[in-house]
């Protein structure tokens, strides 16, 4: 099965840390969502699979008017074979889900009506202080008030949290997890703070305003995160990701198991099983070419070593690990015996492990999964 991913490229604001393709200029809105639902017709020949996932991120989609919503949604429907009751996520920011539009139940009951059945809210923190160095167009107030309004309404519902901001300490972040916790959310994911080229964060640190990264303390909240929200039954079944076991990510979960997807809209990203491709990030050049009836994106053939890494990266990151059986018969013995000598010496370390044929991080290497997954890498 496959999955389409929505890119909505405009936000209300710039958060300091966000280096995603966006806008605050919204005037072009509604010709992007008709740019948008064109991309989606012009491409319905490219899947042959069954739609089981949709997913709208950004950006911001919550900026879109229900109507807006339903119509890219009905576009996919009449473009594409979709399964009984897929996945359908909406990315949102609380002062959407609180504003002067969403005081009453109406705005909960359009998404529901529109075939929206998961809601993944960007929170970030509960925290006033937090909120405010990274610019967030929303405060704690609203963060805890769209949640208990979205949890009268929707059962699946995600919520971002973000640890290692600078000036947030160890008991801070303890109380941000515990306030997740009180709501009883069924999914939470969780990154740490990172500071992207360019970006305002980038420029306050490098002028002092800003104190840079602790990635010590980063990894201590890392921990402190894995071990609560396990004890409280969900799942780190990704790095990032924690659910219960009903309430996982099949939109995020096809992507780390390799599964195809169309992403549509500016700087969206596609993967066929052997092409990656990708979107032109620029509104109004993405809205010209989409009109002219040309597709704006680069086409990236996958070689077999980069097949090879990609499997490696991402099943680091999961549950699932790397299966050697997979490798082995997908890549051969040469990248086989070439993972098991780059693995030996993290094994030794505690920080990878063997366990009914697939290689996984073990809790001490999670953290670090990425940096290990580099170096096992077959670099031709």
């Amino acid at each position: 099965m496959s999955g389409i991913y929505i890119h909505i490229p405009f936000c209300k604001q710039a958060c300091h840390y966000c280096d995603f393709h966006f806008s605050t200029q919204l005037g072009k809105k509604e010709a992007m969502v008709q740019a948008i639902a064109k991309e989606i017709s012009i491409r319905k020949s490219e899947v042959e699979d069954v739609i089981e996932t949709i997913y709208f991120g950004g950006g911001t989609p919550s900026v879109l008017s229900n109507e807006e919503i339903e119509f890219l949604i009905q576009t996919v429907y009449d473009n594409y074979k979709v399964i009984d009751h897929p996945e359908i996520t909406l990315e949102a920011n609380p002062d959407d889900l609180v504003s002067s539009r969403a005081q009453s139940s109406d705005l909960f009951e359009a998404y529901k009506k529109s075939g929206i059945n998961r809601l993944s809210i960007g929170i970030q923190s509960f925290f006033d202080e937090d909120l405010k160095l990274m610019n967030r167009a929303h405060n704690a107030y609203e963060a805890e008030k769209c949640i208990q309004q979205a949890t009268e309404y929707f059962d699946n519902i995600t919520i971002d949290l973000i640890y290692g901001i600078p000036g947030m300490d160890n008991e801070r972040w303890k109380n941000n997890i515990q306030k997740a916790l009180d709501f009883g959310l069924p999914h939470i994911s969780s990154y740490a703070l990172t500071v992207e080229p360019r970006t305002a964060l980038q420029k306050f640190i490098e002028k002092g305003t800003v104190p840079d990264v602790d990635d010590e303390q980063a990894q201590e909240q890392f921990y402190i995160l894995v071990d609560t929200l396990e004890a409280h039954g969900l799942v780190n079944y990704e790095i990032s990701n924690f659910g219960k076991p009903e309430y996982f990510s099949k939109n995020n979960t096809a992507y780390w198991l390799g599964k195809k997807y169309v992403g549509v809209g500016p700087s969206a990203h596609s993967f066929d099983g052997t092409n990656r491709s990708w979107n032109i990030r620029n509104n109004p050049t993405y809205i010209k070419k989409i009109t002219e009836g040309i597709l704006p994106m680069e086409v990236e053939t996958l070689s077999q070593s980069d097949r090879y890494n990609e499997a490696v990266m991402t099943g680091l990151r999961t549950i699932w690990g790397v299966s050697l059986e997979k490798i082995e018969k997908e890549f051969g013995h040469t990248y086989l015996d070439y993972l098991n000598q780059q693995a030996q010496k993290y094994v030794e370390q505690g920080l990878l492990q063997y366990v009914d044929g697939k290689l996984l991080t073990t809790k001490k290497g999670k953290f670090l999964a990425d940096g290990i997954a580099s170096d096992l890498f077959f670099v031709e």
